[in-house]
């Protein structure tokens, strides 16, 4: 799905901040290019939380005046629950080398992040490549000891 919407892009102390006029948050770049390419990827990764989660989109307004002094661009990225990087439960679990038993605990725990799409359950690749980089041991942790 095609979402387009304006942000507003302006120097802050020495950065490029780059603010949707029609949603909280944004991002910031180094010059004015890297601004608008962070606005496209926080856009593109804002639509397909809402979408993973069943999230109203804001209805997008145009035209708008900058609030800080900068300049008004448009954004436009095709996002939804069809470009979430993803995969299934039994590849995550090859992928993190557990069992796919171990991915379900991980799931409930909140360690790692699914959706459902078309009557499947997907895990966002990007949740199992963050639990890869945290590279937690095998085992129990050691209990504390106390003096």
């Amino acid at each position: 799905m095609l979402h387009v919407y304006e942000f507003e892009v302006f120097e802050d102390e020495g950065v490029m901040v780059a603010l949707p006029f029609d949603m909280d948050g944004g991002t910031q770049g180094t010059d004015f290019a890297e601004a608008c390419e962070m606005a496209a990827d926080w856009l593109k990764i804002e639509m397909e939380h809402r979408a993973m989660r069943g999230l109203e989109f804001p209805e997008a307004t145009f035209g708008n005046e900058p609030r800080e002094g900068g300049r008004t661009v448009i954004v436009a990225v095709d996002a939804g629950k069809e470009t979430v990087p993803r995969m299934t439960a039994a590849a995550a679990a090859r992928e993190l080398g557990v069992t796919p038993g171990r991915v379900s605990q991980m799931v409930r725990a909140g360690q790692l992040e699914t959706f459902k799409m078309d009557g499947r359950t997907w895990l966002t690749r990007g949740s199992v490549e963050a639990r890869k980089e945290e590279a937690p041991q095998a085992g129990r942790p050691k209990k504390a000891v106390t003096a």
